[in-house]
């Protein structure tokens, strides 16, 4: 598919999105595309894959007849290996062509009210798992899908008319799912997200990392390696960066998630599906990172986030005897969790392995426990790779500048940190500043070769990062001061007594018109 016909698809599937708008905002109207999107690739996959299990037989998925004993059987041994393979199962009459075709019908006694079908159906895709290896990652993946909802339409009537012209605009798109080598559906569904971010304020700072930082964090914990065990997002929002990682080696084995809120949780799983990657491969959780862990027991060789800046937790003691915090001797402060995601992701990160995480700028040089946990990850442990400012208003829902730190346990260069200021390499689109493939590939060039630049990037010994009581703040160490030229008084002064001459004559030259013209001069 060309850029052109990318952008094309991108562009359609935006425009469908906005038909859904009405009194909705973002976030809401969001979840209703999404969740239809993710049900039309389901149906897609689904009869993809049952038709070439027929292929034999000489008949299409759809053509069968469910209400005969012979499609009854065909119909239970699909299921069988569908739940196998796919980790669900649609039946013909459930496929999204055949639902958008039903709401879009015209032919007189035709029922085309199709609400109470398309709530079944989407039920009906979420118990097909139970009991299996797939349910806990279709467990209620469509509860955000509300189709009673008044702000479809007042009247059920008006409701379905919305939803069945929905679904027909959607019909008509080709997700192009036979191009194996193409993520398409998978592109575009990041732009997708990428726009609901851009207009829901505030709230898009839990659910995504704009693309060009998630290329950042992406790069930088792949430096090295082809292939990933494991990646794993202790804030994963929608996915979107654990996926990034992925485009940046040949292979990723696994991926690991938690995620505090529900509907991001669920707009992280069918995001995982929706780019390819078989349920068996990822292992996503709905529960607070830092009070109730759920991949404790597990190590990562990749490991990236961009927690909540600055976000409260409860900070009790009883974490003084928890793995993760015990060593340190003091825990982060309870308002603010910054350093307590660092502990975390140190304590899950295999020895060979690279972690970084977007955090506020404070957390480079406040004092107490924050100070406290710094000391120990520098001069104890010497874990600090690299500190990375970024430039401010970058980030969707605040305009504060953020910096990203690398940890590693076994560092290549353990002499020294290197401190890069990239604060003021961006561009600026409306009123939303953006990193560029060139600011992008400067900073993963400058970390990944340790080089030096005047007024960008420095290696710093690690015993001036002690002398300065671990304050990590990039100006300390990178200088980006701009001397003012050098000005000549006496060149001034020349040219201020040419600059009076002038004006004597031109008042000169003033008088003599108003004289002419017999008037009043101002001299």
């Amino acid at each position: 598919m060309s850029e052109d016909q990318k952008k094309q698809l991108e562009q359609q599937l935006w425009n469908i999105a906005n038909t859904l708008r009405g009194k909705m905002n973002a976030d809401e109207f969001r979840d209703y595309i999404l969740g239809f999107v993710f049900y039309k690739y389901l149906s897609e996959k689904m009869y993809r894959y049952a038709d070439s299990i027929l292929k034999q037989d000489g008949i299409k998925y759809r053509d069968i007849k469910e209400d005969t004993s012979k499609g009854k059987q065909y119909i239970e041994a699909i299921k069988e290996e569908s739940l196998a393979t796919l980790g669900y199962f649609l039946r013909p009459a459930e496929l999204f062509s055949e639902v958008a075709k039903r709401g879009n019908s015209d032919k007189e006694g035709e029922n085309n009210f199709i609400l109470e079908d398309l709530a079944k159906i989407l039920i009906s895709i979420e118990q097909s798992t139970m009991g299996t290896a797939s349910e806990d990652d279709f467990d209620n993946l469509f509860e955000d899908l509300d189709l009673t909802s008044t702000k479809l339409g007042r009247t059920e009537s008006a409701k379905n008319e919305l939803i069945a012209k929905v679904l027909s605009h959607l019909d008509k798109i080709d997700f192009q799912l036979e191009n194996a080598d193409a993520d398409v559906l998978g592109d575009a569904y990041e732009y997708l997200i990428g726009q609901f971010a851009s207009g829901a304020g505030k709230k898009a700072g839990e659910f995504y990392t704009p693309q060009a930082v998630s290329k950042v964090l992406a790069k930088l914990v792949t430096t090295g390696k082809s292939k990933l065990k494991t990646v794993y997002d202790p804030t994963c929002g929608s996915g979107s960066l654990l996926l990034r990682v992925a485009k940046e080696v040949q292979d990723v084995s696994n991926f690991y998630g938690q995620e505090l809120n529900r509907t991001t949780y669920n707009l992280a799983r069918m995001n995982m599906i929706l780019h390819g990657v078989h349920y068996r491969r990822f292992d996503l959780k709905q529960e607070d990172t830092l009070e109730h862990p759920q991949h404790i027991d597990k190590r990562f060789e990749a490991i990236v986030a961009n927690p909540p800046f600055s976000a409260q937790w409860s900070a009790s003691p009883l974490f003084m005897s928890d793995d993760r915090f015990s060593q340190y001797g003091k825990l982060a402060p309870s308002s603010k969790a910054d350093f307590a995601f660092v502990q975390h992701m140190i304590y899950q990160l295999t020895e060979n392995g690279t972690m970084a995480i977007v955090l506020p700028h404070g957390a480079l040089f406040r004092g107490g426990a924050e100070q406290h946990i710094r000391k120990y990850l520098i001069e104890d442990r010497n874990y600090l790779d690299a500190v990375i400012g970024l430039p401010a208003n970058i980030f969707y829902g605040t305009s504060i500048p953020a910096c990203i730190l690398v940890f590693k346990k076994c560092r290549e260069n353990p002499e020294d940190i290197l401190f890069i200021d990239a604060s003021q390499h961006f561009e600026k689109i409306k009123t939303q500043n953006h990193l560029r493939d060139e600011d992008i590939s400067k900073i993963v060039e400058a970390y990944r070769n340790r080089t030096e630049e005047d007024k960008y990037s420095k290696r710093i010994k690690l015993v001036d990062v002690i002398v300065n009581d671990y304050n990590l703040n990039i100006p300390r160490y990178v200088d980006t001061f701009e001397a003012e030229d050098n000005i000549d008084i006496n060149q001034l002064a020349k040219e201020l007594v040419e600059l009076d001459k002038q004006m004597k004559e031109s008042d000169k030259l003033i008088a003599g018109y108003c004289n002419e013209l017999n008037i009043s001069s101002p001299f």
